[in-house]
């Protein structure tokens, strides 16, 4: 069956049809992933007519095998973090699960051998990992108070400091209660421009790509969609939140490099067993180290400036007159405008720097992963494709796009929840236990539960 893209809107979603073992492309759009689990990338083909789209596995399946480096690192959990937990299975990790693949490839491997709750023993550090949607809500929403966020506020602190995401949860209350009015009707309106204004360059950027006579020679042209989506999302959040134009779709600024360069910090402290970093000279004599300094600095000093220069033109006004602004005409339309100008915030430099750093950092890549993943969905069923792309005509027709009409893209909504709920975003979660406590066995599991003492740190995969 053969799908035709309507041309009666401006936004076009990649229209792919099945053949065989490729997709075929009709519009602007192709697709493609970096860092999945399924580890798929999508290829362009330049053919006659359209160019196709094909789905290439680089998933390997070689055998692991023990080695000395992995027995001294399960003794050395046996020996740092107390053995076993009562009936609780124990997954002895191998270092080669922290360096050849992603973790989630063995977390997998791990629930099926192990089942849905299980002890994962790696050097000196362990984890309980949990995979079971009772043990889940137990720790999550019934027992909340009992956790905080352990691990990841240890990695997330020297990077985002006491932002939404790292802070325990008497700081989130506050600062959420700060940062909350600014999210109002008058500023998602005028923020929808701005989605659109960023979309048409990165629409246009993809097109000049996949529209190339020759394409350099080549037949084959390969896109990392997820790195295109990342792009998009950095330059959105720079102009709604900063005011502060990135162009990451059509360059890479050097703030730009530094925020990837921190992410990459991130996932490294995330996963390596030994917190080297944390020793007194590791900041100046570990090359990796030096350049996390070098990459904070660069983004802080982006931060400050823009602080400083919002600071430096503010006009103090009540949170309900804010609100009352028109945005459509202001040069400013910013979150940070917003904050800074809001009477009675009473935020200090380091604490505003904190909360933009968490929206950059944190917002763009999980936005990127979701949207990359829908479009994923949407390549494998040209029927849902199909039906997507007639709500945007239906709704939108030559128009342009506004908060309303945003609202009206009820099929579409629905494709973003349905990804997420196959692929969440963040896949995983962390919690550490505040004090002792007794985890339900969930299915499957021992009926009498699983105690657990405090400080024990724990991975709550939610996909």
């Amino acid at each position: 069956m053969s799908l035709t893209a309507s041309s009666t809107s401006p936004l076009q979603l990649p229209f792919t049809t099945s053949n065989g073992n490729y997709l075929q492309r009709n519009d602007f759009g192709t697709v493609g992933t970096s860092r999945f689990p399924s580890k798929y990338h999508f290829l362009s083909s330049k053919t006659q007519g359209s160019p196709l789209i094909r789905c290439q596995s680089t998933s390997t399946e070689e055998p692991k095998t023990g080695n000395p480096l992995d027995k001294a690192s399960n003794l050395l959990t046996n020996l740092l973090s107390g053995g076993n937990l009562g009936s609780m299975p124990i997954a002895e990790g191998a270092v080669s699960d922290l360096f050849s693949r992603p973790l989630f490839f063995s977390l997998y491997d791990w629930f099926i051998e192990h089942g849905s709750v299980y002890k994962l023993a790696f050097g000196p550090k362990a984890f309980v990992v949990v995979s079971d949607p009772i043990v889940a809500r137990h720790i999550l929403r019934e027992n909340a108070f009992s956790y905080d966020k352990g691990v990841l506020a240890d990695i997330l602190e020297p990077i985002m400091g006491k932002g939404l995401i790292p802070a325990d949860f008497e700081t989130w209350k506050l600062r959420r209660k700060v940062i909350a009015p600014g999210f109002h009707a008058l500023y998602l309106e005028a923020m929808v421009k701005v989605f659109t204004q960023c979309s048409e360059r990165s629409i246009l950027k993809i097109e000049e790509l996949l529209g190339g006579e020759d394409l350099h020679g080549k037949k084959t042209v390969e896109l990392d969609l997820e790195a295109e989506f990342s792009s998009l999302a950095l330059d959105i959040i720079g102009l709604g939140v900063f005011n502060y134009d990135f162009g990451s779709v059509t360059k890479e600024s050097p703030v730009i490099k530094a925020v990837y360069g921190a992410l990459f910090e991130a996932e490294h402290r995330s996963t390596f067993y030994v917190p080297y970093w944390k020793f007194p000279l590791a900041r100046w004599l570990v090359p990796r180290q030096r350049k996390f300094q070098k990459d904070l600095k660069v983004i802080n000093e982006c931060l400050d400036g823009l602080i400083r220069n919002a600071k430096e033109t503010r006009q103090e006004t009540d949170v309900e007159k804010l609100q009352q602004r028109d945005y459509s005409n202001l040069k400013d339309a910013s979150l940070l405008r917003f904050l800074v100008d809001m009477r009675g915030a009473d935020v200090d430099d380091r604490q505003l720097r904190d909360d933009l750093m968490t929206m950059l950092i944190a917002g763009h890549e999980t936005t990127a992963a979701v949207l990359t993943w829908a479009v994923f969905l949407l390549a494998q069923n040209p029927s849902k494709m199909k039906k997507a792309q007639a709500e945007i005509d239906q709704v939108l027709g030559q128009g342009r796009l506004t908060f309303e009409l945003i609202k009206q893209l009820k099929y579409i909504r629905l494709i973003v929840v349905e990804s997420l709920r196959l692929y969440p975003q963040p896949p995983l979660l962390i919690r550490r236990s505040l004090k002792p406590d007794v985890l339900p066995g969930g299915y499957k599991g021992d009926t009498d539960g699983y105690a657990i003492p405090a400080g024990t740190d724990i991975f709550v995969s939610v996909s």
